[in-house]
């Protein structure tokens, strides 16, 4: 039997590996055993990515949750993560599975689980139907017919992609945007969000907006290393004022400026902040991922905004957004949520929210970036991926657990933090991280300084301290 566990974000595994429809089936039934446990009349609202096999993966989803007496809420087509989340607020549903194994290689799939407040449920939920999973699933669930469910009304086809459009036009001015005279450009990187920019905004110029489930071959993470066509794109167009990326389900992502340079959801997340304080007059706590950037704590005490740092996961995040007055959650890997949409990671609507700010301010991107580093400083964050063996990284890992390291490079190390990883300052506002990836085989080395140069020397002196 193979042992299902959900990480930082969903359980993932490989299609036709352990990603199998069987798989799928149980931890369904593990899912719609807790929902009859907690609630009279159980519902969930389902959807799925672009990924291979998504609509037969998520009909066995349905076809479970059907046979053990849930009402399903089914996307018609694919969807975006934040789709399903915000679906389970709209429908009124107990919970929100998604099928998406989000920004990882094309080979994996997942399943993501929504609460009804239209963010990730939270970490001791999930502990719950995880460890209810079963050794297989009743085999009922395969007599079930949709066809005959959605006749009895057990079974309901939602437009979840319309859904989504229609609140995009009713909280931001899309006018402004549309007659500001800026040009932009979007990478679906040929994931779920897709369709919805070619709706919004058409004469945005595409790219990656069209169906395959490979991705190219490509990770959709949306990342510089993995993006390199869309900013040769924009810098050889010349006249793309922003480019917008998102990852295979859209909750993450990634922008470009003018000159088709990246730029990374560290600075996003101060922008955002800066815009809905001074701009819009917002008012809330800021809480961000243990990874992000150090600048955070400037803008916030400079606009005497409290600030929660967190382990790393959006569902802690989430955790805080539904109790407290959040004005912006964020994380490094470019997932971030703000004040007036739902508690979750939504790639497209942040983007939105910078094209306004363009048009509104009439502003490039870089000068907005000045803005904030007037605030703040100029600096830079980049991150190193590393495939290695688990022995290595391990090693790597114990290493960093049992106070050897000193030192980067010739940098003394004068504070340690480990909330979720290893964070070595050598001063107040430059750092080295180093940590173990909770969705990939991976391990991640992070670093900030003053400026890129700054960076690589960090983690090159890590890796070769480290020997990786």
């Amino acid at each position: 039997m193979t042992k299902i566990k959900f990480g930082t974000d969903g359980w993932r595994a490989i299609i036709a590996d352990e990603f199998t429809v069987d798989n799928v089936a149980r931890v369904s039934e593990a899912t719609a055993k807790w929902l009859k446990e907690n609630y009279v009349s159980p519902s969930v609202v389902l959807g799925h990515d672009c990924r291979f096999a998504g609509e037969l993966f998520a009909e066995t989803t349905a076809k479970v949750m059907i046979a053990n007496g849930v009402k399903v809420y089914l996307s018609h087509g694919f969807v975006s993560t934040p789709m399903v989340s915000m679906g389970a607020i709209t429908y009124k549903t107990d919970l929100g599975i998604v099928l998406t194994a989000s920004h990882n290689p094309p080979s994996y799939n997942g399943y993501k689980l929504k609460g009804s407040y239209g963010g990730p449920l939270l970490p001791d939920k999930i502990d719950e139907i995880e460890s209810i999973i079963p050794e297989s699933a009743n085999s009922n669930w395969k007599d079930v017919s949709l066809a005959k469910s959605e006749k009895s009304g057990n079974l309901v086809i939602v437009d979840l992609e319309g859904d989504y459009c229609t609140r995009v036009e009713e909280n931001f001015d899309l006018d402004a945007i549309r007659n500001s005279n800026l040009e932009f450009a979007y990478d679906a990187m040929y994931g779920a969000g897709q369709n919805v920019i070619r709706r919004l905004l058409p004469e945005t110029t595409m790219l990656h907006c069209d169906h395959n489930p490979s991705f190219d071959g490509q990770a959709p993470e949306p990342i510089a290393k993995n993006l390199t066509e869309f900013s040769e794109m924009i810098r050889i167009a010349g006249n793309i004022d922003c480019g917008l990326a998102t990852d295979g389900d859209a909750d993450r992502i990634g922008l470009f400026d003018n000159e088709g340079n990246f730029v990374d959801s560290h600075h996003i997340i101060l922008l955002l902040i800066h815009y809905l304080k001074k701009y819009k007059g917002l008012d809330g706590k800021v809480c961000t991922a243990f990874s992000s950037t150090v600048k955070v704590k400037n803008i916030c005490n400079h606009y005497n905004l409290d600030l929660d740092i967190v382990k790393i996961g959006f569902k802690y995040i989430a955790g805080i957004m539904i109790t407290d007055d959040v004005l912006l959650g964020g994380e490094e890997s470019g997932g971030i949520a703000i004040k007036g949409h739902i508690p979750e990671r939504d790639g497209i609507w942040m983007g939105l929210v910078i094209w306004e700010f363009m048009a509104k301010s009439g502003k490039t991107l870089n000068e907005l970036i000045e803005e904030v580093y007037e605030i703040t400083g100029a600096f830079s964050v980049d991150r190193n991926d590393l495939l290695l063996p688990e022995a290595e990284k391990q090693r790597v890992i114990a290493s960093c657990k049992n106070g050897e390291v000193k030192s980067i490079g010739n940098r003394p190390v004068i504070r340690l933090e480990d909330m979720d990883g290893y964070k070595f300052f050598v001063s107040e506002d430059e750092w080295l991280m180093v940590r173990p990836s909770g969705t990939e085989p991976l391990l991640r080395v992070y670093a900030e300084a003053h400026d890129h140069a700054g960076v690589m020397k960090l983690i090159s002196d890590a890796r070769e301290q480290f020997g990786i």
